[in-house]
């Protein structure tokens, strides 16, 4: 483990979740590759069952025994045929993570966090959300025994509330986010300094462990694929741990061997909270990017005032030459009804915004690219926003021809 500010090294029995030089410096994870040439390869995964766990050798977890799963990954990789001929794409694709156990991406870092924190022997595990890493942490602990508490921000959707409290987590919500600080990481970080409690937000300067579980997505695309790699992938980003995670995924399978081209990263943001296409479009180095003040956006999981990973994100876009888009609110819900109607899925604002970006990005990609859309949340999670927009249901008597008049025959 090395981090990413200084270059301090850790050794990997060494249990260190935070730099000692650099308070917020994340523990990059190495592994030798060379080691996992017999474990890691066409001919061995074609034999294991799918899921996160089924490339438990790209994973920091030591001992199997450890391992705390409700099933997440291997969710369906799906060609969009329809939404596709919609936007003239002859090769489109959708990661849809709205399946995994707590109905987002989120279950992928947090079986990795909470195994790890069996592993080290936590009792007390700390998450700092604005829902969905909370609701996948709660769910891992209550498997696992694990006491749980989660700092949520002040309008945090009910929905994802529900899940924090049925799974037993200890919630609290937290007022300022519109100062440009997230109140939520100032908690997580005072609670884990003063007790030493096992931090677990689904970022990776606060621990690097749970952050490798979204490079899983990538190993899926390509296994889906037939071991080929999409021309783009287009990811959600708030943080910015998912984009850097599919970015090391792809890294990972490179340096085994496995795959020989890298695709084009595009990370899409809410304009209303864009930290990360703003340090793009300005060039900024990635170690300097800039808060965002007054975060505002109907894609309420994307509301990271500072992009944790950011860094390792505008490092993915700039090495891969892909590109980085903000979109409008309308844009955001705009994609969430195409999405539900032309292939079947519901997802939430912040899930969805990636097709919104491939949308407003259309111009940019080829035809006949490969491109890969990862939806990353259920519309279940903040269904509030979806019933907004809806006409009335019309209420009729047991009669055909009340029927007709509705439904215009």
């Amino acid at each position: 483990m090395k981090c990413a500010r200084c270059g301090k090294e850790y050794p990997p029995n060494s249990g260190a979740i935070r730099c000692a030089n650099n308070d917020d410096g994340r523990l990059d994870i190495a592994y030798d590759y060379d080691a996992l040439q017999d474990s890691v390869n066409m001919e061995a995964l074609s034999k294991k069952p799918g899921g996160v766990w089924k490339y438990k050798d790209l994973l920091p977890v030591n001992d199997p025994k450890n391992i705390v799963t409700l099933g997440e990954g291997g969710t369906p990789f799906l060609p969009a045929y329809r939404l596709g001929r919609k936007l003239d794409l002859s090769n489109l694709w959708l990661l849809d993570d709205t399946r995994n156990p707590t109905a987002s991406f989120k279950d992928r870092p947090m079986t990795v966090g909470v195994s790890k924190a069996i592993e080290l022997g936590y009792k007390t595990v700390v998450s700092a959300s604005s829902g969905n890493a909370a609701a996948a942490l709660s769910a891992y602990s209550a498997k696992a025994g694990l006491r749980c508490i989660t700092f949520v921000p002040e309008m945090a959707s009910i929905g994802k509330l529900a899940q924090l409290t049925m799974y037993g987590a200890h919630v609290v919500k937290v007022r300022g986010l519109e100062s440009g600080e997230d109140p939520t990481v100032k908690m997580l970080k005072a609670v884990c300094d003063r007790n030493k409690w096992y931090p677990c937000p689904s970022f990776g300067p606060m621990n690097p462990y749970q952050a490798e579980g979204p490079k899983t997505m990538s190993y899926e695309i390509v296994e889906g694929l037939t071991w080929e790699v999409p021309d783009w992938v287009f990811v959600p980003v708030g943080a910015g741990g998912a984009l850097a995670g599919n970015w090391k995924g792809y890294l990972d399978f490179r340096n085994l061997g496995l795959i020989k081209s890298m695709p084009r990263m595009a990370a899409v943001q809410s304009t209303g909270c864009a930290p990360v296409i703003r340090a793009y479009e300005q060039g900024t180095d990635p170690r300097n990017i800039l808060p965002w003040e007054m975060p505002d956006s109907v894609a309420t999981g994307l509301m990271d005032p500072y992009p944790w990973d950011g860094d390792a994100a505008l490092v993915a876009i700039r090495s891969s030459h892909g590109t980085a888009v903000s979109v409008s609110n309308e844009e955001i819900l705009d994609a969430q009804r195409i999405l539900a109607k032309f292939e079947g899925i519901f997802a939430e604002p912040s899930g969805v915004a990636s097709l919104a970006g491939l949308i407003k990005e259309r111009g940019s990609v080829d035809r006949a690219d490969c491109v890969v859309v990862e939806i990353t949340g259920s519309g279940l999670k903040d269904p509030n926003v979806a019933t907004k927009g809806m006409p009335e249901i019309p209420l009729i008597d047991p009669s055909l021809e009340e029927l007709e008049k509705v439904l215009k025959l």
